[in-house]
């Protein structure tokens, strides 16, 4: 593996551990700003285009800044299918410009709801799914300056705040979507009741990571809660605008919480997660199943409250970031004309059609690198030696986030997935020789999502360790 240094924007601010020293008060503001899209542009998530038929509920781009006294860095979550990192480079340059955040401390992602526009990524598929479209450019240029607005917002509001954390569990209501099949193959969403279905093929995480601040004085008014959780949001379906149940979600919190408080909802590790049942009959589809998936979550996080564990002294707030580069998947001259032709063809709206398309976009876009590396960027947002936040730039399969849980020296790890740029998917090696959907789709060989779990471990174990004496 090859790491370099960000270049001097992207320079992660890694701060010098104070353990010996107390713990300065956090400082915290939160902000929303509506990025609903204009009428004309497509729905993102598919491999065509959907037109969009008005405003379900509405999108926004989320933010929090947090404070120490001695370094600032901010969250921000878009109600979005995906992150491009063109869009996250402009909008970091932005709020560094107006607020004085380095733009290394700014971590930008995207729920992955899959009633949001369809965004100008710069990969094969903006011709066939309208991301080309000058609509859908012209609103994804304006994202940049509305992610920089929700952070100055938060960076005005800053105020003492109480924070706590917590978990619980809810392993309900996500899915591992691949299966073993009684053929010996792996299937991808095989539908309900599929009587060849054996088992699931992976794990779910069924943590519900809670960070909830309040204000500091004795009204002790909610000021944030931060919702982690790993699961799909392709719920609600149909042709309008919607954030799908993250949305939900904060409409459920702000029944008990109060309208003023922000609901921050990041996705977990969920490249091989979704909501669908396969042994249960109803249907699961719709604005009903958002509202359920978002009720009952919010249940989780009501849970969570009445055990959270107070910060006092939260300690300092450390960022620090890595580029990996990630080898590309193979192809031959025969498969690159095979995907030429069916990225201008393919009209079969089978199965097997459909895996066509797929890997037609997985070789072009993977041509269109001429063997250059990706070279994607890793990021930890750490809070004294409880808390930490890991961005990561793709949908990721679950198995690489446990194990990023399951060493991590942080007793708190929240996962912000599709983050500060995104390549698609990013499979755990087994999956590569199992096959199927995310496979054929992702722009990386196998071996690469170790190669960032490593990543994220290195920071993390850096950040945990004791300050050297000064």
């Amino acid at each position: 593996m090859s790491l370099r240094r960000l270049p001097q924007f992207l320079v992660a601010s890694t701060l010098v551990l104070a353990a010996s020293l107390p713990a300065a008060e956090v400082k915290l503001g939160t902000a929303a700003v509506p990025i609903n899209p204009p009428l004309g542009i497509g729905l993102a998530g598919y491999y065509h285009e959907r037109g969009h038929e008005g405003v379900l509920d509405d999108l926004f781009a989320k933010a929090v800044v947090l404070d120490d006294g001695t370094t600032r860095a901010a969250i921000v979550v878009c109600d979005l299918i995906s992150m491009p990192k063109w869009i996250v480079t402009e909008a970091r340059q932005l709020v560094e410009a107006r607020t004085g955040i380095p733009g290394a401390n700014v971590m930008i992602a995207a729920t992955h709801t899959h009633t949001a526009p369809v965004l100008f990524r710069e990969w094969s598929r903006d011709e066939s799914d309208g991301g080309g479209k000058p609509v859908a450019k012209n609103y994804s240029r304006s994202l940049p300056g509305l992610i920089a607005d929700a952070v100055a917002q938060a960076n005005d509001r800053r105020q003492p705040a109480r924070l706590a954390v917590g978990k619980e569990q809810e392993p309900q209501l996500a899915q591992n979507r691949r299966y073993w099949m009684r053929d010996g193959t792996v299937g991808w969403n095989p539908g309900k009741s599929n009587p060849q279905i054996i088992r699931p093929a992976g794990p779910i995480d069924p943590e519900v990571g809670v960070f909830y601040a309040t204000t500091a004085d004795p009204k002790r008014a909610p000021l944030l809660t931060f919702v982690n959780y790993a699961m799909h949001p392709d719920t609600t379906g149909g042709t309008k605008i919607s954030a799908d149940f993250p949305g939900a979600l904060a409409r459920a919190l702000a029944l008990s919480r109060g309208p003023d408080m922000l609901t921050l909802f990041a996705n977990g590790t969920c490249g091989n997660i979704n909501h669908v049942n396969v042994r249960w009959l109803d249907p699961q589809k719709g604005p009903p199943e958002a509202a359920r998936i978002g009720t009952i979550l919010a249940g989780a996080v009501l849970t969570a409250g009445t055990h959270l564990a107070p910060l006092p002294a939260p300690g300092a707030l450390r960022v620090r970031s890595e580029i990996v580069q990630l080898p590309l998947p193979a192809f031959t001259p025969a498969e690159l004309d095979a995907a030429r032709l069916d990225a201008r063809t393919q009209k079969d709206n089978s199965r097997a059609g459909f895996m066509k398309l797929v890997r037609a976009h997985r070789i072009l876009d993977t041509y269109g690198r001429d063997g250059k590396p990706q070279e994607v960027e890793m990021q930890v947002i750490a809070l004294g030696r409880d808390v930490a936040w890991v961005a990561w730039p793709g949908e990721i399969f679950v198995e690489l986030g446990l194990s990023v849980k399951a060493a991590s020296p942080f007793a708190h790890v929240y996962h912000v997935e599709l983050a500060n740029g995104t390549i698609g998917y990013i499979p755990n090696q087994p999956a590569y020789a199992e096959g199927n959907y995310e496979v054929e789709s992702a722009r990386v060989a196998a071996g690469s999502g170790e190669l960032l779990v490593a990543s994220a471990l290195r920071m993390l174990s850096d950040l945990a360790a004791p300050a050297a004496p000064r």
